[in-house]
């Protein structure tokens, strides 16, 4: 099946498994994670993130481009980093960087039936905002399938990978973190959920996926303690869960 135009996934073996029949909630990155990587959508987002750090700051566009990308691996967000080095308006820029064509994604039935036949809660974890959300949801198909979208401005705009977006939203839910398990395309946001006793599930892209807009931190594939499983299937993984 495809999942959004021209693109293809691969199944990837996960690492030495073990049981996930303990959990009771399960929380999901949005971008790049729900829907695959291979839809370029994320690509619009950062064609407007690097337009808007050129407004700000008036540099040129590969200036304002490694700026975006530095921001982007040191403060978690470029919207983070330019906060708090430039101190923009945060709903501004987030309204301003979202206004994308939402068609690249596919509706996903398999994908929005795997995740409705999750026993437990299920949750959205992003660093992006909610009507963002809202509409890639819609577009797979699973606008009602979860308790709660917590964005980025649930976390004070404090974003994933730092600490504090974790612990407010297991505060907020009232979320056992022993008891839960977070899926993100990035390595580095499994850290914390690691750390605190998520189980952690890595989504990455095809093995032969490239961008000229991604970098290669971006597509990094994790072997550490802190990835306990990877898939290129999303679907396929909730469907066989170990």
């Amino acid at each position: 099946m495809l999942l959004c135009h021209n693109a293809r996934m691969t199944a990837l073996t996960s690492m030495p498994r073990s049981s996930l029949d303990h959990v009771t909630d399960w929380v999901f990155d949005l971008d790049n994670t729900l829907y695959p990587r291979e839809c370029n959508l994320f690509a619009q987002i950062d064609t407007l993130i690097t337009q808007y750090v050129m407004d700000v700051t008036a540099l040129d566009f590969a200036s304002a481009r490694e700026l975006q990308k530095t921001y982007y691996r040191d403060f978690g967000t470029t919207l983070n980093g330019l906060m708090h080095r430039h101190s923009i308006d945060a709903d501004h820029f987030l309204n301003t960087v979202h206004a994308i064509d939402y068609t690249p994604v596919d509706p996903h039935p398999d994908l929005v039936e795997a995740i409705r036949a999750l026993p437990g809660r299920k949750f959205i974890l992003t660093n992006g905002d909610t009507g963002h959300a809202r509409s890639v949801l819609r577009r797979l198909g699973g606008d009602e399938l979860f308790e709660h979208v917590h964005d980025i401005r649930a976390m004070t705009f404090v974003p994933k990978p730092h600490r504090a977006a974790y612990d407010g939203f297991f505060a907020l839910h009232g979320i056992d973190p022993t008891r839960a398990i977070m899926f993100d395309d990035l390595e580095k946001n499994l850290v914390v959920p690691h750390e605190v006793g998520m189980a952690t599930v890595q989504v990455v892209a095809g093995d032969d996926f490239a961008h000229e807009q991604v970098e290669a931190w971006e597509l990094g594939r994790s072997t550490g303690p802190h990835v306990h499983h990877v898939t290129a299937d999303l679907a396929g993984f909730l469907r066989n869960l170990p």
